[in-house]
């Protein structure tokens, strides 16, 4: 008889005390997979070659993911909370000479597409007003099959490997011992995480400048942030970034007028989409390519392969392909815009991938975080997901299916069935991925080329103009000072010293503390007994670094000024001119802009002329962080606002937040007893019309509109 093994009552005994305990919090504990099995490195991904492509046997990453892609039912993870539209991509450049992709090969062509944006940390319940990142993907529904665009409105991103994104995302999310804050990074969690992170520093540049918070959705850029692979027909392959340009320019919103905006409309963005469809504003994007040779893959002082870094336009031009124009709003939300189911894997012949470890990953998670949230692999059968072009394989059954094959054979090689469907030939379409040689061993590494976390960072802050500098320090003040964490804060100060030393020393000051001499050590760079904060002193102070207009928003050369689809406050009361009132309106509409009344009372109120105007809405109702600029009519009634509180507080925000004021006749009268009108100190955002109607009035107040604010202003200011 053999021998009881003594170490099984052991095990049996310990499996019943965790099973019994439901409390972890891995405090002085290894870190582990769900199997128990202690992980040597949580951070890189298994890769053939420290810059090659990620493997499938990577169970640990698969674990990781997968449990992640399933912690939420049934919104999304992130992305929760979207709007979307659809409309059509059209080739104006054909690049047949880049790609074989035949939806790019013929000017005049055009694809259905359908577009959705949105906010990444918060739920479908959250304002689209937080300070976030914002989705921006397409869906091209072309003759090949579907194509998906899945990108962001920065070019760059936190992290280089896609194992980090379940830690950025539980740090950046609600702290999980009460589920605070909502769909804010500014709490402990996050900058504890990003402070342990220096390869986040360039995407923090991004997420603390005016870009994370986008006046609309038709006013922001859009990036695939990966670089990509386009193949010819000679399957000759180049590198691409890829990139959206709104027509309207890009344009934000300040900080305080954010917050405002999320008390007053949460639904201010998806509204404002909405509406501009609705109205017949259709949003246009410009679709542009950054082109670069597979011999130049090595040119750059940075990696193509990494996600934290974008190509300068300077260093290579962004060529203009095509554009998309969102011209119809979905019948059904949940049908459409919630169901919807992107993928970067979605790619059609003479598109490939890279091996940009951050998109190597994605390429597994999106696939099984559609399963879980849809709750089938047939989620491509739903409507909004069906590709145009026709679908066959031997796929079957599973839930939800929809599609009712006929036949008895499912499966490939048959006789049966007449060997179909058959493959097809690269000739006839069929795809097939690039040819790329690899020679490597399996390792879990970064490559040195990714090691640079700071010049680019260092590039969008001083590519910024003053005013954009001070928003970022302002930013980076609030955010940090939220953090209660002094050790945190400290540290956080000295990964900004390694950008720019006069930032930190701005944020220090707010926060009351000192800037460190040298940086922490951030303590995943260590394994085991060595993963603790030390000192370390930083690499060589960053030389001047080249700067890039095409970073910042207020100087972008490519914009041209338009005031297309804004809208404006015009502040009445009975007895207003109406001349005033008319003139400026239909001034407005010539320029697909729009006025709306707003007055003490909804209704109508009565012109100097006995006629009855409709009001849009009340002053209870209504904010001037709503609208665009504010216009106050000629009118003996007007003056009669000056007690009116609610009013005075529109007044001051709209000043306050750079936006344009105008005004006509004894209009001014008003202005004059708020704080920055009086006696008449008028700034150059506020235009004066000495008489009711004046053309020239409207003239000068549409193109000081066109300029989106006056932000000299904020020089004056005190915020």
């Amino acid at each position: 008889m053999k021998k009881a093994n003594t170490n099984y009552p052991n095990l049996q005994d310990k499996k019943q005390e965790d099973l019994q305990s439901e409390k972890s919090d891995g405090t002085n504990k290894f870190l582990t997979t769900n199997q128990g099995v202690k992980i040597n490195d949580d951070n890189n991904l298994l890769k053939a070659g420290e810059r090659g492509p990620s493997l499938l046997e990577d169970f640990i990453f698969r674990e990781k993911m997968t449990h992640f892609d399933h912690e939420r039912i049934p919104e999304r993870i992130v992305h929760a909370r979207g709007s979307g539209a659809h409309g059509f991509f059209e080739v104006t450049n054909p690049i047949p000479e880049i790609t074989k992709a035949g939806f790019l090969q013929e000017a005049g062509q055009k694809t259905p597409v359908f577009a959705r944006f949105s906010t990444v940390a918060g739920s479908r319940g959250s304002t689209d007003l937080a300070r976030d990142v914002r989705g921006f993907s397409v869906k091209f529904y072309t003759q090949e099959g579907i194509y998906d665009l899945v990108g962001n409105n920065m070019p760059v991103f936190f992290i280089q490997d896609a194992n980090k994104f379940p830690d950025l995302v539980h740090a950046v999310k609600p702290e999980p011992h009460n589920e605070i804050p909502q769909a804010a990074s500014a709490h402990d969690t996050f900058w504890d995480f990003i402070s342990l992170m220096p390869e986040s520093a360039h995407m923090i540049m991004w997420l603390m400048s005016d870009r994370a918070i986008p006046r609309s959705l038709r006013m922001m850029e859009g990036f695939g942030v990966h670089t990509f692979r386009f193949i010819n027909a000679e399957n000759e392959s180049h590198f691409v970034k890829l990139h959206w340009k709104p027509k309207l320019g890009t344009h934000a919103v300040v900080w305080d007028e954010a917050q405002k905006i999320s008390g007053k409309n949460p639904d201010f963005h998806r509204e404002d989409l909405w509406q501009a469809i609705d109205m017949g504003n259709f949003p246009e994007w410009e679709l542009g390519v950054q082109i670069i040779p597979e011999a130049d893959e090595h040119k750059f002082d940075f990696d193509l392969l990494d996600p934290t870094k974008l190509i300068p336009e300077e260093l290579v031009p962004v060529a203009i392909i095509g554009r998309m124009v969102l011209n119809r709003n979905p019948d059904n939300f949940f049908a459409e815009t919630e169901q919807i189911a992107f993928h970067p894997g979605h790619v059609v012949p003479g598109i490939d991938f890279t091996n940009d470890p951050l998109l190597q990953g994605r390429l597994f998670s999106y696939t099984d975080t559609q399963l879980s949230r849809l709750g089938s692999p047939n989620f491509h059968e739903i409507p909004i997901n069906r590709t145009i072009s026709p679908t066959h394989n031997n796929q079957r059954d599973g839930h939800m299916r929809q599609e009712i094959n006929t036949g008895r054979v499912s499966y490939y090689p048959n006789s049966l069935g007449g060997g179909c469907p058959y493959q097809a030939m690269i000739a006839e379409g069929g795809f097939t991925s690039f040819n790329e040689r690899i020679e490597a061993h399996k390792i879990r590494e970064r490559s040195e080329s990714f090691s640079d976390h700071f010049t680019q960072a260092r590039m969008f802050y001083l590519s910024q103009t003053p005013i954009e500098q001070n928003h970022i320090a302002k930013a980076f003040s609030f955010e940090l000072g939220k953090v209660e964490t002094t050790a945190i804060r400290i540290r956080m100060l000295g990964i900004i010293k390694l950008i720019d030393a006069s930032l930190a020393e701005k944020v220090a000051e707010t926060l009351g503390a000192a800037v460190p001499e040298y940086p922490e050590k951030p303590m995943n760079q260590g394994i085991g007994a060595d993963a603790v904060p030390g000192k370390q002193e930083p690499k060589e102070i960053l030389e001047p670094v080249m700067t890039s207009d095409a970073l910042n928003m207020i100087k972008n050369p490519t914009v041209t000024p338009t005031i297309a689809s804004r809208k404006v406050a015009f502040v009445c009361n009975d007895g207003v001119s109406e001349k005033s009132v008319m003139n400026l309106k239909n001034e407005l509409l010539k320029m697909d802009a729009k006025g709306f009344i707003i007055a003490p009372h909804l209704g109508f109120i009565t012109t100097d002329t006995d006629a009855l105007i409709p009001v849009d809405f009340s002053f209870l109702t209504a904010s001037s962080v709503l609208f665009d600029a504010v216009f106050i009519p000629a009118g003996d009634g007007i003056n009669n606002l000056s007690e009116n509180n609610n009013v005075i507080e529109f007044l001051t925000d709209a000043y306050k937040h750079c936006k344009i004021i105008g005004t006509e006749g004894n209009g001014t009268e008003l202005l004059d007893v708020t704080n920055f009108g009086k006696e008449g100190d008028y700034d150059g955002g506020i235009i004066i019309g000495d008489v009711s109607g004046d053309p020239d009035f409207a003239m000068q107040f549409i193109t000081a509109m066109s300029g989106h604010r006056y932000w000299d202003r904020e020089a004056v200011l005190v915020l």
